[in-house]
């Protein structure tokens, strides 16, 4: 991760020119105008700023930072909460509503800055050790100073925990340790689907197509596939699939590769839970949300007929939110599967378990509370 060269950042501060390396998973730009903040700033302050487009840098205690955070998050919940105006027309409208107001929030938010030391240690009273935090979400220390968004600091410490604790999951009997960028399996309503639809018969070999934290490959190790191949493009979670594996006993039945896709050669069963959402990611680890153009969902539906053995089923598992919001229609989907050569031999459908399904403040909650999530089994005619 360190060997990319981060870009600079410039500020004056004690009426010198200061420079460090500017950190953003979300590929956010060097802030231009920048002022310095510390424990004598209040809130309200600190939120006009930011909101006139000013960065802060904090030089306070560490804990303050904290607090300050919870308190610019209030006031931009009530600022973008009260946003509303006149009721959107289509669901397709409220989720570009709904995204629209979420990345002005981010930008907002992301302006309070945190400086790090170049060995990942915070020069800061009062603060944390996280230094093997910034060191398992971005590599090795270069040595260099560099300055990050408070708000993508605390996202990568609340990720070491996860990935420290790791999620139950009942279907793998153990538990699955996400990286930071990598989506944690909390919606377990897919991994119940996995669990329970039934293998094709004689299935020796089966491929995982975008193995994220190596969830799905697991699943089906336990139910006694006995060769799994699982592929990802991304470094993180080739990491985080192979100690997973690596952690449940599993790694003489899977085998983990970098593909785009699809492995050499042909299986009996071919699974895959591409992002379900087709809109455009903002930071790392959306990109297990959101797919673009539906350009993974389509890639696996034309590539898998070419991937299938004989007799072989393809697994796409996928919620229909897409659908509810106004997204992707069911008709665009199941003409997709059409043109590529394949037949629905059988759909295993289930509700959402997560608590957004029930939040009736939710922006998006008509679509949320009526989602399904399906695994559809499909085949060659």
């Amino acid at each position: 991760m360190e060997s990319i060269q981060l870009p600079e950042i410039h500020w004056q501060e004690g009426g010198h020119e200061h420079l460090a390396r500017w950190r953003s998973e979300a590929g956010i730009a060097p802030h231009a105008e920048i002022g310095i903040a510390d424990d004598r700033t209040s809130a309200d302050d600190a939120y006009r700023l930011l909101e006139s487009g000013t960065a802060l840098l904090w030089r306070g205690d560490w804990v303050n930072a904290r607090h300050l955070m919870q308190a610019l998050t209030k006031r931009a919940d009530r600022r973008f909460g009260a946003q509303r105006g006149k009721a959107p027309k289509t669901p397709a409208e409220a989720f570009a509503r709904h995204r629209e107001t979420q990345g002005k929030r981010a930008a907002l938010l992301n302006r309070l800055m945190v400086p790090l030391n170049g060995d990942y240690s915070v020069p800061l009273r009062r603060a944390q050790d996280v230094a093997e935090a910034c060191r398992a979400a971005y590599g090795e220390a270069s040595g260099e100073p560099s300055l990050v968004a408070l708000r993508e600091l605390l996202a990568v410490i609340s990720a070491h925990e996860w990935r420290k604790k790791g999620v139950p999951v009942p279907a793998v009997q153990g538990r699955i340790y996400p990286h930071y960028g990598v989506f944690s399996p909390v919606r377990g309503e897919y991994v119940d689907l996995l669990a329970t639809a039934p293998i094709p018969v004689g299935c020796e070999l089966a491929f995982d197509i975008g193995t994220g934290s190596g969830i799905i490959a697991a699943v089906l190790a336990r139910r006694g596939v006995p060769q799994i191949v699982a592929t990802d493009q991304e470094e993180r979670a080739l990491a985080c699939s192979s100690e997973n594996i690596e952690r449940l006993g599993l790694a003489s039945q899977v085998k983990i590769i970098k593909a785009d896709l699809f492995p050499e050669g042909k299986a009996s069963l071919v699974v895959c839970n591409p992002p379900w959402l087709p809109a455009q990611p903002t930071s790392p680890v959306e990109y297990a949300v959101y797919d673009p153009e539906s350009r993974m969902l389509r890639g696996f539906l034309n590539g898998l007929a070419a991937h299938l053995a004989d007799g072989g089923e393809g697994w796409l598992i996928i919620s229909d939110i897409a659908e509810l919001l106004g997204l992707r229609s069911r008709e665009q989907l199941l003409a997709w599967i059409a043109e590529a050569g394949l037949q629905v031999i059988d759909r295993l459908d289930t509700r959402p378990k997560h608590p957004k399904a029930n939040d009736a403040g939710d922006p998006l909650h008509a679509a949320r509370s009526a989602e399904v999530t399906s695994l559809w089994r499909l085949g060659k005619p």
